[in-house]
């Protein structure tokens, strides 16, 4: 994939001894480089040529590094940028900020910084291109209206389902409680040459042991006190279909033997009966238990856990999921208020990061009660964090010292939130005001960048103009 698409890093700059400092540097890495020595040569060369990230001298004779990243941003609104500068500037380095630049460097920053900097672009590159291919091949031949996601993580399990789906492969499923691996189940039945047939879910930690043989295989008519009149069991219903053992490690041994043998045989003998009939399905099974300690313990059948085992599929976990968390709450949402007649609710900005920040333990079960339960005590017309059944906790914000020399764009962004704040005596809406910015969004940046401290004490709400 590398050669047919390389990473073209594109480094602009009027003089030649960075040009060949450049090349030195990152003549190692798997970058495609391109050279250019002034900006009207690079926007020559962005409107041919596809370019992953540029590197980009603020200052050069003629065209300036801003005018540059901003028709640059135009031709390529994918392309990424790099502000590179031999005069540190507070005001430079906010006006690369809102013209789309994802980071702002002095020209004698470490290069090892700089080439970490490239490197975690690079990466973030490489998941670009391997999920565009994913989406293609996935959208040319299947459909998966049900799994809301488009993380790389629910990528690649869509990716293997269309790859397993139309084979009569055991699969077995694993991952966390609330994951959606009946829905993955529900999937690969869609999308199977069995889709036509049923699909028939059966939770294994719900069957009573004394009955769960009947459950799965059916009973004939006088089998056992109460058997009235004789059952078809599970397997029989489910055949020309597929059958789903959600939580099989729960089973019985003596129902597992009973199990193996109707997988091998494709036959299963009803509670009572002496003979064997024939089934046509296919098998998949879910757990959230590591099954190869439960086997272990001797709790589940080693032949029957290699004959579940064909395949296996990992349900992603919801905090590996990314920026599929607000979709997916945006999702459930106007479900929910579709379904009871609601009126639409938006998340407030607050909301959204308590939810983007949240650890979700209990997954999507837990996002859903989450939304459902806002919806209700939202008395506004949007979802507040107030509303939320969350723990609230707050972004991260970036290492560093804000009294050393800024470097970065971050550390030139928190520096002159900061210089406004003192400058407007912590009055929050002066400084929104100055900055340019709305007042909540330089609240988050107070809070990502720990200047709390720079505001009124209590008894000053600093809001007030």
């Amino acid at each position: 994939m590398a050669n047919r698409n390389p990473f073209k890093l594109l480094i602009v700059d009027d003089r030649l001894e960075i040009h060949q400092l450049m090349r030195r540097y990152f003549e190692k890495y798997p970058y495609d480089l391109v050279f250019a020595d002034n900006g009207q040569q690079a926007l020559e060369l962005l409107s041919t040529t596809s370019v992953a990230l540029m590197l980009l001298d603020l200052k050069m004779p003629g065209m300036d590094g801003l005018t540059v990243l901003k028709t640059a941003r135009q031709i390529q609104p994918s392309l990424r940028v790099i502000m590179l500068t031999a005069h540190g500037g507070v005001q430079e380095a906010v006006a690369a900020m809102k013209l789309g630049a994802v980071d702002f460097f002095e020209k004698s920053v470490d290069p090892e910084i700089l080439g970490s900097k490239v490197n975690q672009i690079h990466e973030m590159w490489q998941l670009e291109q391997e999920n565009r291919q994913l989406r293609r091949r996935l959208d040319s031949r299947f459909r998966f209206p049900d799994m809301v996601g488009e993380s790389f993580p629910m990528l690649k399990l869509k990716d293997m389902i269309a790859r397993i789906a139309p084979t009569d492969t055991s699969v077995l499923i694993q991952g966390e409680s609330g994951t959606g691996k009946e829905l993955i189940a529900r999937a690969i039945h869609h999308h199977s040459q069995r889709a036509r047939g049923p699909f028939c879910p059966v939770d294994c930690a719900a069957l009573n042991e004394t009955v769960v043989e009947s459950e799965l295989f059916g009973h004939t008519k006088g089998a056992f006190t109460g058997a009235d009149q004789s059952t078809l069991g599970l397997f029989r219903s489910a055949d020309k279909g597929t059958l789903f053992l959600d939580e099989v490690g729960e089973l019985p041994l003596s129902t597992q033997a009973k199990l193996l043998r109707t997988l091998q045989e494709r036959v299963v003998r009803p509670v009572g009966s002496t003979k064997s009939l024939p089934v046509d399905i296919r098998i998949l099974a879910a757990t959230n238990k590591n099954l190869v300690e439960t086997v272990s313990r001797g709790e589940l059948r080693q032949d029957l856990y290699y004959r579940l085992n064909a395949i296996t599929l990992e349900a992603p976990p919801l905090r590996d999921r990314g920026g599929d968390i607000l979709v997916l709450a945006r999702f459930l949402a106007g479900r929910f208020c579709r379904e009871e007649g609601h009126v639409p609710k938006q998340f407030s900005d607050h909301a959204q990061a308590a939810l983007t920040h949240y650890d979700w333990p209990g997954n999507v079960r837990e996002l859903e009660n989450v939304v459902q339960s806002a919806l209700v005590m939202s008395a506004g017309d949007a979802i507040g964090p107030g509303d939320l059944s969350i723990p609230m906790t707050s972004a991260p914000h970036p290492p560093g010292n804000l009294n050393e020399h800024p470097t970065t764009m971050s550390d030139h962004q928190a520096r002159i939130i900061r210089d406004t704040l003192e400058t407007t005596a912590g009055n929050r809406r002066q400084a929104a005001k100055v900055l340019g910015i709305s007042e909540a969004t330089l609240y988050r940046r107070i809070k990502q960048y720990s200047l709390t401290e720079v505001l009124p004490r209590a008894g000053n709400s600093g809001r007030s103009g």
